[in-house]
């Protein structure tokens, strides 16, 4: 029961009879005679100087430690006996704690509300992700049925068709290329005089034309990958050479300049 309330005759101090009042009244007035003694014995107390503050604290924590101990080995006891006022202050503590657990009752629906609209949510979106499962499932299913219709001897034929096409377009893309090659990239022609045509003679008998440097090139990579370069010898003839180097077609090895490999054009 708040004593404030008593002092000042408010609702609880109504429902108590006239002697319970008169000796509430009196046990508040005997506490607060108490306070004021010990606020006016706090205020005329003289600080205890002390040259070292750092003492001073140490001492003092050790006065309050003292006084604590004390205070934990002295039973409480009751400021009133008489039961009315006792049975009073039950019913404002119970009322109070009443008005607390109604609140935390309030609290916990509000969260169980949220935490049912959550878990409605939730159950859609998992209703949802299993019938999209089942359409994936019954997907698979029909693809496995498909795929299980398809023999082996068409599935052969199929692969063994489309590696005869890719051949049959590799054989007129390297006839387009040699025809391309052939025109516009001849061995060197013999000159006019007959010392140059003996010469040109002995020079391009050994040559090989600049297409089949692409295919010996293109060859060495596909079958040698991890070793491309391609040494060059006295059937190169160096304008080619020195044209695919050029025009990037062609890479010269780091440390060898007599080796060369095919670009990377991908």
């Amino acid at each position: 029961m708040d004593m404030a309330e008593v002092r000042a005759g408010g609702p609880a101090a109504a429902q108590l009879s006239e002697a319970a009042q008169s000796e509430l009244m009196d046990l508040c007035e005997e506490q607060f005679a108490q306070l004021e003694k010990l606020q006016n014995d706090i205020i005329l107390c003289e600080p205890d100087f002390c040259e070292n503050p750092q003492e001073q604290s140490v001492k003092r924590l050790m006065s309050i430690e003292v006084e604590l101990k004390q205070l934990l080995t002295v039973e409480p006891k009751l400021l009133a006996t008489n039961s009315e006022i006792l049975l009073q202050a039950g019913k404002e503590e119970m009322l109070k704690l009443r008005s607390e657990l109604e609140m935390i009752v309030s609290c916990c629906e509000a969260k169980r509300d949220k935490l049912r609209d959550t878990k409605e949510t939730e159950q859609k979106w998992l209703q949802e992700k299993k019938q999209v499962l089942l359409a994936a499932a019954d997907h698979v299913q029909r693809l496995q049925t498909e795929k299980g219709k398809l023999s082996e001897q068409s599935v052969w034929k199929e692969m063994k068709a489309k590696i005869q096409k890719l051949k049959d377009y590799q054989e007129r893309l390297m006839e387009c290329l040699g025809d391309v090659l052939e025109k516009h990239a001849p061995l060197p022609h013999n000159e006019s005089s007959r010392t140059k045509k003996n010469v040109a003679h002995e020079i391009t008998g050994d040559l090989i034309s600049l297409n089949e440097i692409l295919e010996v090139l293109m060859n060495k990579v596909l079958n040698t990958p991890h070793d491309p370069y391609v040494t060059i010898d006295d059937t190169f003839w160096p304008p080619y050479v020195e044209m695919l180097l050029r025009y990037g077609i062609a890479a010269r090895h780091q440390d060898n300049n007599f080796k060369i490999r095919l670009e990377n054009f991908f």
